[in-house]
């Protein structure tokens, strides 16, 4: 086979003083965007870009020997480049760092933005089975986590569908990953040393699906608004129904849901809030409008319905596995169920958080998952680590993004920083006189440092975030 010849190129990326301790910088080696980071062994320097959607980390959150994505919260360690925290899959490369006579040189071999962790492989002799339910990012990540771990026994994936996980050829060529499809209910038997539980959720029971059409409407929700705006020159009429006065009313606040709105409407969505539906009419399979419960009738081609989710935990009935009140698999922070060597990740799980006081929560997002199933890999190969990430979540309307992190559930009080109204603002959501959420348009990267503080356990005060002075968190 062709082996790839090494390429190595050292250049001057800067002067030793240019960078202060604490401090990064981008810089350009053989045309690739490098993320040049002083502490307080001494410069180290991975690659720039984030391996998720490609964001320029130099515009992040560097605290400690990590740095955070400003886009979507992806962390990754500055000395190694390897991936600590989600989403995406990916490691940085890392490169030589040398200094000679007040100058920082940087040597990189080959040009590659992103790095794929060493991975072993299946070992014949070792016999032992870690099986995993469900072909999502959680099953997908404890694999690869497994495999870059050394873990030698069998990976047997099973799912309900065809599809496998993203990255469809690493997981069957690179990780050694046996597959089955629909056998949860189909009666054969299959042995496993370690299980994991990661079957995600379903939508709650739906009508019909139709055919898309010129006229959509949907019900409020996160994904109903981005849904909304993608249609909003696509479709000839979007229109968004929702039960509360504005959308995000309950986790983003009314000034930042009126604000949402108004991007949306300024696209000519419709809204019917404090509304709901009573009927979706149609004739021959096909709908043709929707009642509202205030008696207006909306012509209608689609209906997209964001009524939430139900966990896939049905075949768990009569088991011994503890599940809450509403279905999802109760874990602890090393994702361990109540049964030994039976482990749950993603949607599907109610876990403790943290940064709230290990309050027991399911938080059903992507994020979540791949680092659910990083946790539970770990904790099976008898590492013993716990679920700390805080969770980031992000949402786009029209070209226009709302970072979000922490858990503000419950929370009393908003502080604003910035305007709302003209698209840039930073808020802090207060409970019990501490910040516990965080919210930001075109204020990067406050929610991406004010994350990595929450990561490292400290309390934001009320105080702080209603200080005329932010210096605290450290923005540039």
């Amino acid at each position: 086979s062709e082996v790839k010849q090494q390429v190595e190129i050292t250049e001057v990326a800067c002067l030793e003083s240019d960078l202060q301790n604490g401090q990064m910088k981008e810089v350009e080696v053989g045309q690739q965007k490098v993320l040049l980071v002083r502490g307080e062994a001494g410069f180290s320097a991975v690659g720039g870009l984030c391996s998720h959607y490609g964001a320029p980390l130099v515009k992040g959150a560097l605290l400690g020997d990590r740095v955070r994505c400003p886009w979507h919260g992806a962390c990754f360690n500055i000395k190694t480049g390897d991936i600590e925290d989600y989403p995406g899959l990916d490691c940085l490369p890392a490169y030589k760092v040398k200094v000679d006579d007040g100058k920082v040189y940087v040597t990189i071999k080959n040009k590659m933005t992103k790095r794929v962790k060493e991975m072993g492989g299946r070992v014949p002799d070792v016999c032992h089975t870690v099986m995993l339910i469900g072909g999502g990012p959680a099953s997908l990540v404890c694999a690869e986590t497994l495999r870059q771990n050394s873990y030698g026994g069998r990976i047997v994936i099973v799912t309900k569908e065809e599809l496998l996980p993203f990255d469809k050829p690493k997981l069957s060529k690179a990780l050694n990953v046996e597959r089955l499809f629909n056998h949860i209910h189909n009666g054969t038997v299959h042995g496993y040393n370690q299980l994991l539980i990661a079957t995600g959720g379903r939508g709650r029971d739906l009508i019909h699906w139709y055919q898309l059409a010129s006229h959509t409407q949907m019900i409020s929700c996160s994904v109903g608004m981005e849904v909304a705006a993608y249609l909003s020159d696509k479709a000839a009429i979007v229109s968004v129904i929702g039960t509360s006065d504005y959308a995000y009313q309950m986790s983003l606040g009314p000034a930042v849901g009126k604000m949402a709105m108004q991007i949306l409407k300024d696209q000519n969505v419709k809204f019917y809030m404090k509304d709901g539906v009573s009927e979706i009419r149609g004739e021959n399979g096909k709908v043709k409008e929707v009642l509202l419960k205030c008696g207006s009738v909306l012509d209608a081609d689609v209906v997209v319905l964001g009524i939430g989710v139900t966990p896939n935990s049905d075949f768990l009935k009569g088991s011994q596995i503890a599940t809450d009140s509403k279905s999802h698999v109760v874990v602890d922070k090393f994702m361990r169920t109540n049964v030994p060597d039976i482990f749950s990740a993603g949607d599907v799980a109610s876990f403790p958080l943290t940064l709230r006081q290990n309050l027991q929560v399911n938080i059903a997002h992507w994020q979540m998952a791949h680092a659910h199933g990083r946790i539970a890999a770990l904790n099976m190969l008898n590492k013993p680590t716990e679920m700390n990430s805080v969770p980031f979540f992000w949402t786009m309307l029209k070209g226009k993004s709302v970072r979000y992190a922490g858990y503000g559930e419950g929370y009393t009080q908003i502080v604003f920083k910035g305007n709302v109204e003209e698209q840039k603002f930073l808020a802090f959501y207060i409970k019990e006189g501490v910040v516990v959420a965080a919210a930001s348009m075109n204020f990067d990267p406050a929610v991406a440092r004010l994350a990595e503080m929450m990561a490292t356990g400290r309390t934001i005060t009320k105080a702080q975030a209603e200080s005329d002075d932010l210096s605290w968190l450290q923005m540039p």
